[in-house]
């Protein structure tokens, strides 16, 4: 398009100049010369105009050309210096392949501003977050060390009270660190993935043993969608994907209803792949803020959600981890019906070693 605008620019400029030539010749004649003007040679003029056309096109197109050229390739060196290596190969290249790098460096540097500023905004939310979620447990412990220095050390069921609610609040500013540490370890590409070959039907089953006490005491029953007689076998991290296991049940009892269920079932994807499935019938997320649910500190209720405890990082854990071992994560809710998160396995072609808690 570039070109086909510098030929027709060119066409008309020439085709203005042999004009004027034709009316300052004919002028000369018809004015100044009239006696002669019925001599002239027609021929001659015709292939005078003719030449000064073609020439002045030409010329025009080239200086066009390179006046273009000149000033894009200025500009284009400014914003690639590695692009030409020489004022040769700058002369070339086509103006209209020039004109397209610009217009991919312009929406590169456009791609990159916003990157930029979503890192920022993202920086931003982040320390406000691990700001809120540390500030909370530090001013407990403050306070209930203050109180216990005013003089309550004297009264030995209210120090004894103090030092335990004390040691709680350390125990979660303990969880939010180690939390922090893995998923920057996972993130910066420290923390590395063990895989080995084992049963995922018995790691559940010791995790259903480890966390039946918190799921009674919420009155929530975890349950498999069926009996599995024979092992499924499995070839990822044991210890790691026992986490995130435990994460999603334990997610479902904080925010299950009274009497409410937790299932897990298996499906075989195909030869080489497994789903595994946690499902509930608990209270459920708004779709609004399913995008979000695996950002750091992100949480759907917020108050409620502090209340519960925890870190906040559960969940990015949970993706950090499946992600680690080049799986899949989803999640699928509905609010007042419940939630599903499911992820991907890979299966283990020799049974493994058995498991111990």
């Amino acid at each position: 398009m570039a070109r086909f605008k510098n030929y027709k620019s060119s066409l008309w400029t020439s085709l203005f100049i042999v004009i004027f030539a034709m009316l300052l010749q004919w002028s000369y004649h018809f004015i100044f010369n009239p006696e002669v003007s019925t001599e002239m040679d027609w021929g001659f003029l015709i292939f005078f105009y003719c030449g000064l056309f073609l020439f002045t096109f030409f010329l025009l197109y080239i200086r066009i050309e390179r006046f273009i050229h000149s000033i894009v390739s200025n500009v284009y060196q400014d914003f690639s210096p590695t692009a030409f290596t020489s004022k040769s190969d700058a002369l070339k290249s086509d103006v209209e392949t020039m004109t397209r790098s610009l217009h991919k460096i312009a929406s590169d540097k456009k791609l990159e501003i916003q990157l930029l500023k979503d890192q920022e905004n993202y920086r931003r939310e982040f320390i406000g977050n691990i700001s809120h979620e540390l500030k909370t447990p530090l001013f407990t412990i403050q306070a209930y060390v203050l109180t216990l220095l005013d003089g309550a050390l004297a009264d030995k069921n209210v120090s004894e009270k103090y030092i335990k609610r004390t040691a709680k609040g350390v125990e979660r500013l303990i969880y939010i660190v180690n939390d922090m540490d893995l998923m920057n370890k996972f993130e910066s590409g420290i923390q590395t993935i063990n895989k080995k070959p084992f049963n995922l039907i018995e790691l559940i089953q010791n995790i259903f043993d480890l966390l039946e006490m918190k799921a009674t005491k919420s009155n929530i029953k975890l349950v498999l969608d069926k009996a599995y007689d024979q092992p499924i076998y499995v070839y990822a991290d044991a210890d790691r994907i026992q986490q995130v296991i435990s994460n999603l049940i334990i997610n479902s009892i904080k925010y299950g209803t009274d009497k409410g269920t937790t299932e897990l079932s298996i499906q075989e994807i195909n030869a080489k792949k497994i789903l595994l499935r946690v499902t509930d019938n608990g209270e459920g997320i708004e779709k609004s803020h399913l995008p979000r649910l695996f950002e750091r500190f992100y949480r759907v209720d917020k108050t409620r959600n502090r209340a519960q405890g925890g870190s906040g990082l559960g969940l990015a854990i949970v993706k950090h981890i499946i992600e680690a071992h080049n799986e899949k994560i989803f999640v699928e809710s509905e609010l007042g019906v419940g939630s599903e998160f499911s992820f991907t396995l890979t299966k283990a072609d020799a049974p493994p070693q058995k498991i111990t808690n």
